[in-house]
């Protein structure tokens, strides 16, 4: 492990903190507009610092030279691998460009300093990889949504009943797991923590609840970064046994079908925007699960796809209900011709949700179903269903919002350029990493190795000797079921002609 020349990740992780507290003395909605946006770019300029800087020195993992772990004679408190070095700028940039997109006059409702408490704490969890630390701040992120929820006097007992249990499984299969280190029902404590924070069924209701409750982009932010997946690969996916594995997907699969169907049905937008997040996000845990590194590898190029595409969508949609106010799909209104560009960019985004040719999503899509259908023959068929319903579910979403006989409206629908330049970034990298996925994938693949050969080692299980692969020209490339990496740092052949079909 290297230590950085300044210490990135402390500064990604206070900055926010800091702006929250400033904002805690109520300045004008200008001054809130700045001070969340400058706070939010410089947690993104230091995670991206932070994850050059280990590219650069080749290293496996990176921490602060005065980390507070550190200090204490004890492991360092925030540190990154190849895992969590990509997801810490993604995640910064979520809260960079919905801040940008959000109006000056909804920034009070919006709840800046709540937001950017979530970013300070979402940052932590995933520059953490102690397991305690990890669960004291994936408890810690759900206080703000509660505190958002309570102070608009919503509903709460569907968010606190749910986040409550996940809270308490948590810390109940964690000490567990400190007592007995291969207690089988402190892994599925651990796991049942997980779906209920990633809203696998039947434990998804809080979900559409909290979309229909919260604020958009509270909610948007809460659920688009998939804390779940990370709290997956940290605390179960090393030591998690087969058949647990094999249940887990079978879950996820079930949910993935489920929510695509409910999608189709709903006749309000953020419903259906949370059953078509839940479906995506579900397909996600079925690559987690192979425990293949092509199936790792895939799992995570559809979570950085899906976070970019969805968080989009949601921008997109929430520009229509800052306009027109909340929408519903059970009446066509008609309004392309007053904002043609927004319909084009709804369009895109939502395209590329499901992972439409020539954008990011796609590769991942690809990847995953390469993985996982060497292990479960009917993942394909599964992935084409669920790929199927959603893309119904946003053309019939963009069918009911823009066509249809035009309606007069009495206020500006244009789009304001900051609301553009947020969604023309994620756009960009949609189909940047579309059409050139190759970085984006082998750094994944480095990530999905590492978490392959620690569950190797918890298990006992030998990683297979490299073998020579005469495609590489006397490159040393393993198996594709273990696949650590090659000398050179060469993914498999399989992995490459994947990655080519793409």
């Amino acid at each position: 492990m290297i230590e950085f020349a300044f210490p990135w990740l402390s500064l990604a992780v206070v900055a926010p903190l800091v702006a929250a507290a400033l904002l805690l003395r109520r300045p004008l909605p200008e001054r809130v507009r700045q001070i969340s946006l400058v706070a939010s770019t410089v947690s993104f300029l230091a995670a991206s610092a932070a994850w050059t800087e280990m590219l650069a020195r080749a290293a496996t993992s990176a921490a602060d030279r005065w980390d507070i772990g550190s200090l204490l004679g004890g492991a360092p408190l925030l540190s990154i691998d190849a895992l969590s070095a990509p997801l810490l700028p993604l995640v910064a940039l979520l809260f960079v460009l919905t801040v940008l997109a959000t109006l000056r006059r909804k920034l009070q409702n919006f709840a800046s300093a709540g937001l950017l408490i979530s970013e300070g704490i979402l940052l932590a969890t995933f520059a953490c990889r102690e397991p305690w630390p990890i669960i004291a701040l994936l408890a810690a992120g759900t206080i703000p949504p509660w505190i958002e929820l309570r102070l608009n006097h919503k509903p709460l007992r569907i968010f606190t009943l749910h986040m409550g249990v996940f809270v308490a499984l948590l810390v109940a299969g964690q000490g567990l797991l400190s007592w007995d280190s291969h207690s089988v029902l402190a892994v599925g404590l651990l796991m049942a923590a997980v779906l209920v924070r990633s809203g696998i069924a039947p434990v998804h209701a809080w979900l559409p609840d909290l979309f229909h409750n919260a604020s958009f982009g509270t909610a948007l932010l809460f659920v688009t970064p998939m804390v779940g997946a990370y709290a997956t690969m940290r605390l179960v996916l090393p030591i998690a046994p087969e058949w647990v594995l094999r249940g887990i997907t079978l879950l996820s699969v079930l949910t993935a079908i489920y929510a695509a169907g409910m999608a189709l049905v709903q006749i309000r937008a953020r419903r259906m925007f949370s059953y078509l997040f839940l479906s995506h996000s579900s397909l996600v845990f079925v690559g987690l699960e192979t425990a293949t590194t092509i199936g790792l590898t895939g799992a995570l190029c559809a979570w950085v796809a899906i976070a970019l595409s969805m968080t989009g969508f949601g921008i997109t949609l929430r520009s229509i209900e800052a306009r027109m106010g909340r929408i519903r799909l059970d009446a066509f209104l008609g309004l392309y011709e007053q904002i043609p560009r927004l319909a084009v960019l709804f369009l895109i985004t939502g395209l590329a949700a499901i992972g439409f040719p020539g954008t990011a999503g796609f590769v991942g899509g690809e990847l995953l179903v390469e993985g996982a259908v060497q292990i479960y023959p009917l993942m394909g068929v599964a992935v084409v269903v669920v790929a199927a319903l959603n893309g119904i579910a946003v053309l019939r979403a963009y069918f009911r919002i823009f066509t249809g006989a035009r309606r007069p409206v009495t206020v500006d629908l244009r789009l304001r350029p900051p609301e553009r330049v947020a969604v023309l970034a994620l756009i960009f990298l949609m189909i940047g990493g579309g059409l050139y996925p190759q970085p984006a994938v082998m750094q994944l693949y480095n990530a999905a190795s590492n978490l392959v050969n620690q569950r190797a080692a918890y298990f006992g299980v030998p990683v297979p000797a490299p073998t020579l692969d005469p495609h590489h020209h006397g490159a040393i490339t393993p198996s594709i079921e273990s696949a650590p990496f090659s000398p050179k740092g060469s993914p498999p052949a399989r992995t490459q002609q994947t990655l080519a079909r793409s």
